[in-house]
């Protein structure tokens, strides 16, 4: 089975309400070290995230030649809303992206990759937090050692393919790199194997080696060259023996 995000998050989450003060804000990303943070409704649902980049167009209005348009000021009405905010529901990012406990860690994986995010709340099917999961959690993966990775490939996924091998598949593993030898009966599953054994938690890449049944040798010899053949002398013309 696939490592889930509730295998690998962390359960004890720092959350703001959405009427927590800037400053308590800074105070406990300052104190939790990080940076960012779920907004929590009444029923503990999430229904945002506060981070760092949210709490800096504040300070971008603290020019020190008072000329706040010429250093940066906050564009656009979204900037200025968050310069003026001073609590986490006029600060908060929302909707929230979020991943529910009982998703993969690969399709936690894309989507924090797709929203650039360092971290996502998790959820349950109701909006509770559950926990969080950052880019580190998502990496634990690589640490399963190689010894349990050869196990399971063994043991559910070349079975599934190569039930009959020509010759026994041997399976090695070496600091997460899959290495497969041997002979099959059908080399057009080499591919498929491949991606399925890429597919296991923990596999870093994969090297198939595997080839087809030996050829076997010709069972059917030249004839001799002294075969008999027609004769071209006119004796016996058109005879063939």
């Amino acid at each position: 089975m696939p490592y889930l995000v509730s295998d690998v998050m962390t359960r004890t989450v720092v959350a703001l309400r959405e009427g927590a003060a800037f400053k308590d804000i800074a105070r406990t990303m300052r104190r939790w070290k990080v940076s960012a943070l779920p907004v929590l409704d009444g029923d503990h649902r999430v229904i945002g995230v506060v981070s760092e980049a949210d709490l800096l167009p504040k300070e971008m209005l603290r020019d020190p030649d008072g000329d706040p348009d010429r250093h940066g000021r906050p564009s656009g009405g979204s900037g200025l809303a968050k310069a003026d905010a001073v609590c986490a529901e006029d600060l908060m990012n929302a909707p929230a992206v979020t991943v529910r406990a009982d998703e993969t860690v690969a399709r936690a994986a894309r989507v924090m990759a797709r929203h650039r995010l360092k971290r996502l709340p998790v959820v349950d099917g109701e909006g509770v937090l559950q926990g969080i999961v950052s880019r580190t959690d998502l990496l634990k993966v690589f640490l399963r050692e190689d010894a349990d990775i050869a196990e399971e490939v063994r043991r559910d996924v070349v079975p599934r393919l190569f039930a009959v091998p020509v010759e026994p598949i041997r399976v090695e593993v070496r600091d997460g790199v899959v290495t497969l030898t041997g002979r099959v009966r059908d080399t057009s599953l080499v591919p498929v194997v491949t991606r399925m054994v890429r597919a296991v938690e923990g596999v870093v890449d994969v090297d198939c080696a595997l080839s087809g049944p030996p050829r076997r040798p010709d069972l059917d010899p030249d004839l001799p060259d002294d075969a008999p053949t027609a004769r071209a002398d006119g004796a016996g013309a058109g005879t063939v023996v």
